[in-house]
């Protein structure tokens, strides 16, 4: 079962010259063959997206512009960590509840899965999410 710590930032390459910086995102990057990528975009300050933890589906998230933060918890502990740069990656492994909110102003958040979608593979009910970890 993972825990919260096993959430955690990593870097995604960039190199940098007089013309700005270019992010790389490949096979080696991310800890996972990705299956799906999608981005949220002009979503309200005063909403939250998420509010799901996945059965298989790992997931890197990253703010490409902008800001937001995303609430991780294991079902024992909750962390809330800020992302506001695109080249860090919050790498969020299994069975992990995930909230995010308190978006930017033209904040995006870019989300690379390792599963196509499924809605079966969603825990969407924080309660029936605890009692899955104790049974």
């Amino acid at each position: 079962m993972n825990s919260i710590n096993d959430v955690k930032i990593i870097d995604i390459p960039k190199v940098h010259d007089e013309r700005g910086f270019l992010a790389v995102i490949e096979k080696n990057t991310i800890p996972f063959a990705i299956n799906r990528v999608y981005y949220l975009y002009d979503v309200p300050s005063d909403s939250f997206r998420g509010g799901h933890a996945h059965k298989e589906q790992e997931s890197v998230i990253i703010a490409l512009s902008g800001s937001f933060e995303v609430l991780v918890d294991d079902g024992k502990t909750k962390k809330r960590i800020m992302l506001n740069k695109p080249n860090l990656g919050l790498v969020i492994p299994t069975q992990i509840w995930r909230e995010i909110d308190n978006f930017s102003s033209g904040a995006v958040c870019l989300v690379l899965a390792s599963t196509t979608y499924d809605e079966a593979e969603y825990i969407r009910d924080y309660e029936v999410f605890k009692s899955q970890l104790l049974g």
